[in-house]
C-alpha cells in the first residue's frame, strides 16, 4: 500500500512539472454554413496589421517595461477617424513564457483600449518572417531607413528545430485562446504568419533548413491546440504563395491552412488584375475571406485600387503599415540591399505620419468613404 501510495505521489508530481493537462476534445473546424452565418453578423471589415510607433518588434510592444498604452490610445484613435473597426496585432511567445500573467494583464488593457476606439482585434500568434534569433529585454535599434529592420520570428529558430521544445507553444496557444475565448473584443485568431517564408535574401543563411517541412507538423498541432481551447472567434492562417488555381496545384503547407481554417484569409500585394485573380481562386471554398496584408504602394497594390474590389465582394481588407515608427515599413522590401535616404520617393506601407498625420490626404478621405464614415 505504501508503495503503491508513493508511486503516485511520484507521478504527480512528473505530471505537474511537465504541466501535463488532458487536452479537451477539440472543436470542428467551422463548416462554410457555420463560418458565413458568423460572417453575416460582422460589418465589412476594414483596418491595418497594427505596430505602434513607439515598437520595432511584437516584444517590444508586449514587454511591460515598453508596452506603451498611452502611444496606442492615441493611434487607435487615428484609426477610428477613418473609420477603421479591425487590426491584426502579433504577440510572441516569448513574452508569455517569461510572464505570461502580465502578458494577459496587457492583452487586456490593449482590448480596452481598442474597444474604446470602436476596433476589434485579429491576434496572429506565431510568425516565420525576418529575424530567427528572437531575445528578451531590451530590443536594438532600428537600422537607418531599412525596412522591418528588428522584427523578429516566432518561435525562433532554436525552438523550432527542437521538438522537445514544442510544449512551450502548446501552452502559450492553449493559455492565451483559452483566457479570451468568449471576448467578443477579439475578431479571430490568426495561427501563423507566412509560416514557411525563408526570408530569400534576408536571413536566409539563418534561417531554418527545409523550413517548411520542419514548420507544417508544428502548424498542425497548433491548429489543434486552439480548437482544443474552443473559442467562440474563428481560427484562420492566411495563405500567401504559391498557385491556388485549384486544389491539385496547393503545397501541403497551403491545404493544411485552407481545410483547418474556419474562415479563408490570404495576403496578396499585386496590382487589381492580379489581386481579383486570387480571390476568385478562394472563393471556390465559400467561405468567408479577409485579405490579412496587401497595399504595397510601388506594386500596383493601393488603396485606391484594391479597396473597393474588397467591399464590392464582401472581403475583410487589412493593409499592411499604420503608422510611420521603429519599424521604417514606408521603406521598401529591397532597403536591405539598397540605400534610401530619409524619405522614399514613394511610401511603400504605412498610412499615418509619427505626428499622426495622413501620409496621403485623398487615400485617407477614400478610406472614410469607403468605410462610411463620410459620404463622396
Amino acid at each position: 500500500m505504501r508503495k503503491c501510495f508513493f508511486c503516485c505521489l511520484v507521478l504527480t508530481f512528473f505530471l505537474q512539472c511537465c504541466n501535463v493537462v488532458k487536452a479537451k476534445p477539440p472543436r470542428p473546424v467551422w463548416t462554410s454554413v457555420q463560418a458565413n452565418a458568423w460572417y453575416a453578423k460582422q460589418p465589412w471589415i476594414v483596418g491595418s496589421n497594427y505596430l505602434p510607433a513607439t515598437a520595432i518588434n511584437q516584444l517590444e510592444m508586449w514587454q511591460a517595461e515598453t508596452f506603451d498604452p498611452s502611444r496606442i490610445d492615441t493611434e487607435l484613435g487615428w484609426a477610428q477617424s477613418l473609420g477603421m473597426n479591425t487590426m491584426r496585432v502579433f504577440l510572441h511567445d516569448i513574452v508569455f513564457q517569461l510572464d505570461s500573467a502580465g502578458l494577459m494583464t496587457r492583452i487586456d488593457r490593449f482590448l480596452r483600449i481598442a474597444d474604446k476606439h470602436k476596433i476589434r482585434v485579429l491576434f496572429v500568434l506565431f510568425d516565420s518572417v525576418w529575424d530567427p534569433f528572437p531575445k528578451e529585454g531590451e530590443q536594438r535599434k532600428p537600422a537607418p531607413h531599412v525596412h522591418n529592420s528588428g522584427w523578429v520570428q516566432s518561435p525562433g529558430k532554436k525552438i523550432l528545430m527542437d521538438s522537445t521544445q514544442h510544449y512551450r507553444m502548446e501552452r502559450y496557444v492553449r493559455g492565451v485562446i483559452q483566457k479570451f475565448a468568449t471576448d467578443e473584443r477579439i475578431l479571430g485568431w490568426d495561427i501563423w504568419n507566412e509560416p514557411d517564408n525563408t526570408n530569400d535574401g534576408d536571413y536566409a543563411k539563418n534561417d531554418v533548413p527545409d523550413k517548411a517541412e520542419v514548420v507544417l507538423p508544428l502548424l498542425k498541432k497548433a491548429f489543434l491546440w486552439a480548437r482544443q481551447a474552443n473559442p467562440q472567434q474563428p481560427i484562420t492562417a492566411g495563405i500567401w504563395d504559391g498557385n491556388w488555381e485549384v486544389g491539385d496545384s496547393l503545397r501541403p503547407m497551403e491545404k493544411l491552412m485552407i481545410e483547418e481554417s474556419d474562415i479563408i484569409s490570404f495576403h496578396n500585394y499585386s496590382s487589381a488584375d492580379v489581386f481579383r485573380q486570387k480571390m476568385e481562386q478562394l472563393q471556390r471554398y465559400h467561405k468567408p475571406l479577409i485579405c490579412t496584408e496587401y497595399m504595397a504602394r510601388p506594386r500596383g497594390s493601393t488603396f485606391a485600387a484594391l479597396l473597393p474590389i474588397m467591399k464590392e465582394n464582401h472581403v475583410g481588407a487589412i493593409n499592411w503599415g499604420f503608422v510611420d515608427g521603429k519599424s521604417q515599413t514606408k521603406f521598401p522590401w529591397d532597403s536591405w540591399r539598397k540605400s534610401y535616404g530619409d524619405e522614399p520617393p514613394v511610401w511603400f506601407h504605412d498610412v499615418f505620419r509619427t505626428n499622426g498625420t495622413p501620409y496621403d490626404e485623398q487615400e485617407a478621405t477614400l478610406i472614410k468613404q469607403l468605410t462610411g464614415l463620410t459620404k463622396k
